[in-house]
């Protein structure tokens, strides 16, 4: 297997142009399924990191009964509600939201998302349905963990970004050799593979980036929230799968990095990888 690495002149150089008589469809619609009762900072970051890798457009759909508060927290992606059960999405959401895939560039579905029957059913009407490529991090990787055999057949476009945690319970199996271990789960099950940690690992099985930016001050809730959210501005653009994983995890890790420089690592928050990102991209 060819194992790759990113600086940031590669990055900058892989990222899309932004075309000057673009306008905000040009640089992608995506639509996020992040959310539930008591996890409303996930859908946010999640949200504003798709915003801060230059998406055009961010539609955000979440529990009914927490849209008021996700609709006053963000300004500028276009929040709605979807029908719910005790807190999390509920099969009946899905309707609403196959309306909406065909014209989406790419969907991001998990974050703070929430286990139930009806996050199942939903996560699985969005994979046999989208033609464009789909995220799945957290619990969208849980739910399906016994499930692994939908991912088949969507010729890699689907992208899961685990901690080492949710690789195991997709039927991961870890060596010493990580990016090994990435690359056997990502071919068996036709998908890309971003393995969060130490040394993140990016593969489809056949090519592999490994990624050396980030720091420990990164472990905090909602810092994988922004990953995700970036990588999906990032395909919303039309970036090529992998090169979008390889990328988001580039720029996330790097922008830890700036803010353990100035913050230190100790108080550094996601919120602050949000507020770092322009300098990275400037």
């Amino acid at each position: 297997m060819t194992i790759l690495e990113l600086d940031r002149l590669s990055v900058l150089n892989t990222l899309p142009d932004r075309d000057p008589f673009g306008h905000k469809g040009t640089f992608g619609k995506v639509l996020l399924l992040c959310g539930s009762r008591g996890f409303t900072g996930a859908a946010y970051l999640a949200a504003m990191g798709a915003l801060r890798a230059g998406a055009g457009l961010v539609y955000l759909g979440v529990p009914e009964s927490i849209y008021a508060i996700e609709a006053t927290k963000l300004n500028e992606p276009v929040v709605f509600p979807l029908p719910e059960n005790d807190g999390k999405l509920s099969g009946e959401a899905i309707p609403q939201i196959l309306e909406r895939l065909p014209t989406m560039d790419a969907v991001l579905s998990g974050c703070g998302l929430g286990v139930s029957e009806g996050t199942l059913m939903m996560v699985r009407a969005v994979l046999e349905n989208a033609e464009c490529p789909v995220v799945l991090d957290a619990d969208g990787i849980n739910l399906l963990s016994g499930h692994m055999d939908v991912l088949r057949g969507r010729q890699n476009k689907t992208i899961l970004t685990p901690h080492d945690g949710e690789f195991l319970r997709a039927g991961g199996v870890l060596s010493e050799d990580r990016m090994a271990s990435a690359a056997a789960f990502a071919a068996e099950y036709g998908c890309i593979l971003l393995l969060k940690g130490h040394r993140s690992c990016v593969t489809d099985g056949q090519v592999g980036y490994l990624n050396r930016t980030g720091n420990p001050g990164m472990a905090v809730g909602g810092s994988g929230d922004v990953l995700a959210g970036i990588l999906t501005g990032l395909l919303g653009q039309g970036m090529e799968p992998l090169k979008a994983a390889a990328c988001a995890a580039w720029l996330h890790g790097a922008a830890g990095d700036l803010c353990a420089v100035q913050l230190g690592q100790y108080a550094m928050l996601p919120t602050d990888l949000l507020n770092a990102l322009p300098r990275l991209l400037k």
